[in-house]
């Protein structure tokens, strides 16, 4: 765990991997939240083929998570990409020791994942939704 807040569970590593190679043609979700006794990063939820606005509804009110999420992305041009996508979810009735907890493993979890560039904070499952997830990674886009 050196230099780390919290230290990733081997089988997050393993779904990690699992994830970035999948070939699925649909949204999935790897939901991860910490656990406060063994400061431990673990799996809370793994959702294939769902949809934005499902996976908002299941975030907790009170809980951060992190989520990888990989995302059916329509590009104006007609094409379709499947980036990765992290989500660093925060809601404002976390408690404050959750949230810096959270926020302190935010980078190490998402190097693990090997997701850079498309990171996004949310402080409110509602936010979360496919046209606030579309524009922001059209903003985040090097193609023209």
């Amino acid at each position: 765990m050196a230099n780390n807040t919290c230290d990733i569970d081997n089988g997050v590593l393993e779904s990690f991997k699992k994830f970035r190679f999948r070939k699925a043609k649909s949204n999935a979700a790897l939901v991860l939240k910490i656990d406060p006794k063994q400061l431990m990063i673990v799996e809370d939820e793994t959702h294939e083929n769902v949809t934005i606005d499902d996976l908002a509804s299941e975030l907790p009110d009170t809980s951060p998570r992190y989520i990888v999420l990989s995302y059916e992305n329509k590009h104006d041009d007609g094409r379709v990409s499947y980036p990765l996508v992290g989500l660093f979810y925060c809601p404002d009735g976390s408690s404050d020791q959750s949230r810096m907890l959270y926020a302190s493993a935010k980078s190490y979890v998402f190097q693990k994942a090997d997701i850079s560039g498309k990171i996004y904070d949310l402080n409110e499952a509602e936010e979360l939704t496919d046209s606030w997830l579309a524009e922001r990674l059209k903003g985040s886009s090097t193609r023209p």
